[in-house]
């Protein structure tokens, strides 16, 4: 006889350091913990969801089981103190783990964390159930998350995607599971899908509440392969925001050229297009930094991958520290603390160049309150008689300008109402 026992069962998201504005993310959502909520209520147990070390007191129950989701592997010490918390609390109560971090490096999270058990990839038959979103929104649904296929046909050695989903599996139809207007597919390779043509095709006609649903894809498109064709009927199902990724050399220039051309003959703006690139790798920074200022020509937005090892278990990287080293976080041996803040700073002003279409990047422009008009005058100047009045000017086809030092970055900010007075008089 099966065991027919009402169980209380509670799901735990670690308290994971996600900006507050992100918690209920499209990048963040705990789907995992929401799809076994309701896999545990179909078969009548009772569910709560949490997030963080809560007291006693917000418990609604004595927990049989408690379920805790991993994320990042450089995130463990959340998830050890989530253990530590809960188990003291309840301590008859069956702790495991599952995610990311668990997946990767099962035995590392069973003796550091404690936890009683070691989930490691997909739940099959969590997955079948749709995801309890009423744990998370009130009201109605403002995004969906989907996967059309699990797994990934590649294996690039920095990923560990395929190694948590070693079989890639696809559906022919996710049209039976919209419950949203908003659909953000979590697919690591969506165009792998052998019946892409037609789940596109049958995206651009899905309507919810009467009205066409829009897409993006969050983990991007396989560039290699995007044809014509793909291109359009991506666009026709509304997908926004289109990304891509270049993790090879800068040789392979051309060939991400013509993947971004595709895009635009269909109808993107090549603002909105962005391309993924992994920094912190073995491509050395005066290479990476060819590849950002290819991305300025193009006039396309770069989203900046930081690498980590599969098996980084910390990460305490600072942008306000200077001369960090690698027991602070990961450092490639091709890399240097400077180089990877320099990147990192070098492509935060480029985008905003090229998503407010302008010729230069100034510190004073983007924190003080200037009129577009003025902007616009400051667009037609020279270079030369920008650098005159706007000391901090920085444009994204020069040479690369090193991460400032703290000294730097304070005298560069007493100069910031300097530099706004002597604009308003010149104005």
């Amino acid at each position: 006889m099966p065991n027919l026992k009402k169980k209380n069962i509670l799901l735990i998201e670690p308290a994971f350091p996600i900006p507050g504005k992100s918690r209920n993310h499209k990048s963040f959502l705990p789907i995992g913990l929401l799809k076994l909520a309701s896999y545990y209520r179909k078969k009548g147990h009772n569910i709560q969801l949490v997030r963080g070390n809560l007291p006693r007191r917000r418990i609604l129950f004595n927990p049989d089981l408690i379920l805790i989701t991993s994320l990042f592997t450089y995130w463990s010490k959340y998830v050890r103190e989530t253990v530590q918390h809960y188990k003291k609390m309840f301590p008859s109560a069956k702790v495991i783990v599952g995610g990311i971090y668990a997946s990767l490096m099962p035995e590392h999270c069973k003796e550091y964390t404690g936890c009683d058990e070691v989930f490691r990839g997909v739940h099959e038959a969590a997955e079948k159930c749709p995801p309890a979103y009423d744990l998370i929104f009130k009201g109605p649904i403002p995004y969906q998350v989907i996967h059309s296929s699990r797994g990934c046909i590649r294996r690039c050695r920095f990923c560990g995607a395929w190694k948590i989903e070693p079989c890639f599996t696809y559906k022919r139809s996710i049209k039976k599971e919209v419950v949203s207007n908003r659909l953000v597919f979590y697919d690591n390779n969506l165009l792998a899908n052998p019946f892409i043509e037609d789940l596109l095709r049958e995206i651009a006609e899905l309507k919810y509440n009467g009205k066409p649903v829009r897409c993006e894809s969050q983990c991007g498109f396989d560039g290699r392969l995007l044809t014509p064709k793909l291109a359009q009927l991506i666009r026709k199902a509304r997908f926004d925001y289109p990304k891509i990724a270049w993790d090879g050399p800068y040789t392979e220039w051309p060939a991400i050229e013509k993947q971004i051309k595709m895009l635009v003959d269909v109808g993107y703006k090549s603002k909105d297009i962005q391309v993924f690139m992994l920094y912190n790798w073995e491509i050395p920074f005066e290479e990476m930094e060819k590849k950002r200022k290819k991305c300025w020509e193009w006039k396309v937005q770069i989203a900046d991958c930081r690498y980590r090892p599969l098996n980084q278990t910390f990460d305490d990287y600072s942008p306000r520290i200077i001369g960090q080293t690698n027991k602070d976080y990961f450092i490639h041996e091709k890399w240097t603390d400077e180089e990877v803040k320099t990147f990192r700073r070098n492509v935060r002003r480029q985008n905003i160049c090229v998503r407010h279409q302008l010729p230069f990047y100034s510190a004073t422009l983007e924190r003080k309150k200037i009129s577009k008009e003025k902007i616009n005058k400051l667009k037609e100047l020279p270079p030369e008689q920008n650098k005159k009045w706007l000391k901090d000017v920085w444009y994204p086809d020069q040479a690369p300008t090193y991460y400032p030092d703290l000294q730097g970055k304070i005298k560069q900010q007493e100069t910031e109402s300097k530099q706004l007075t002597k604009l308003n008089a010149y104005f």
